[in-house]
């Protein structure tokens, strides 16, 4: 190989410092689920005030041979922004402070997102991510996951208490989060409905906040058998179990997100077409005059200038393949999914971060 000078070779060592970093991205997730299982964020948040290293240290009961470690540890995780320094005094030492993005690692928030960070990083999960380049020439499993755990996510999460725990508590705290800026930022879309059915609402934590902000509506959460079995909801929602492309419980309004499993995007073009057709169905059914299915999901390319949004995207529409079969639609093919499961229009809301809510209503 001919050796490098000059603007060239800064150029690849550039280039070189760059797949590095890629390579190497995994460190700040399992950083990240580190602290988490420490309880690093809670450490600091009942501490009460700024917290020194040693402080830390101490609360964590940390051994002293690994004290140095929770250092490096706290470095980066302030350098990926979950945590902040500050000085007590101009000659003090430095000291941890929560932001706003480790108050949200708080296991007792309700608006936490640690379980749906431990969920996601779990084993069970990370594995099939290895077998990606053999996937592609496998002609056989719909997915890696099916391909390295020998069946699909939703029979192992059915076989496997542990998966189903973890997944479940993970989607829960996704959808109290969601739940709390849908009811506080979108009364409109829910005014004229009567009945609801939140399908794959899991362990109906938007199911309840629903009924609770609009006690006029009688909401539904319509999951698998072994999801909604045993479980206690508030007096106003009824648990209903099912399959959604079997039939779908009637109601003036189905909502179409299911914590992480926002439904559609868990799934083909053809099996989204059949569970908005079985949506329609189910509106056609209520006895409301105002009808519509409401979606919360992504919609690709609609971030526009915001890297950091549309990377995230792009990787939830990787883990979709990964994982389900499923993928993230820009709006041209949200569109496509609508009319061909009949429907006649539709309102795109970017409101939820991320996601979006989409209204789409009966021809």
């Amino acid at each position: 190989m001919d050796m490098v000078n000059g603007k060239m070779g800064s150029e690849q060592l550039q280039a070189q410092a760059r797949i590095w970093n890629h390579i190497f991205n995994f460190i700040n997730s399992m950083c990240l689920k580190c602290a988490i299982q420490l309880g690093i964020p809670d450490t600091i948040h009942h501490h009460g005030q700024p917290m020194t290293l040693d402080a830390l240290i101490s609360a964590l009961q940390i051994h002293p041979s690994r004290a140095h470690g929770v250092e490096r540890l706290m470095r980066i995780l302030v350098h990926s922004g979950f945590f902040e320094q500050k000085k007590l005094s101009p000659d003090g030492g430095d000291t941890y402070v929560l932001n706003r993005v480790s108050e949200l690692l708080l296991k007792d928030s309700p608006l936490s997102v640690a379980p749906f960070a431990l969920a996601m990083l779990d084993p069970i999960l990370m594995n099939p991510w290895h077998g990606l380049g053999a996937w592609f020439h496998n002609h056989v499993d719909p997915t890696p996951f099916e391909m390295m755990q020998g069946m699909s996510l939703w029979r192992y999460a059915d076989n496997e208490p542990r998966l189903n725990r973890f997944f479940n508590e993970g989607m829960a705290s996704d959808a109290r989060l969601v739940g709390s800026v849908v009811v506080n930022q979108c009364k409109g879309v829910f005014e004229g409905i009567t009945s609801l059915v939140d399908v794959g609402g899991g362990t109906g934590t938007m199911a309840n906040a629903l009924a609770s902000t609009f006690p006029h509506i009688e909401c539904t959460n319509f999951d698998l058998p072994h999801v909604v079995a045993n479980l206690e909801l508030s007096k106003n929602v009824k648990c209903v179990a099912g399959d959604m492309f079997e039939a779908i419980p009637p109601g003036d309004a189905i909502l179409l997100k299911a914590n992480l499993q926002w439904i559609l995007h868990d799934w083909s073009d053809e099996d989204g077409v059949k569970i908005l057709k079985r949506s329609k169905e189910a509106i056609s059914k209520g006895k409301g005059k105002k009808k519509k299915v409401i979606i919360i999901d992504m919609v690709m390319e609609n971030r526009k200038g915001d890297k950091e949004m549309n990377e995230t995207q792009l990787f939830f529409d990787m883990l979709m393949m990964i994982l389900a079969s499923g993928r993230e639609r820009n709006e041209t093919e949200w569109a496509k999914l609508f009319v061909d499961a009949g429907f006649g229009d539709y309102k795109i809301t970017p409101i939820l971060g991320l996601r979006s809510l989409i209204e789409v209503y009966p021809s």
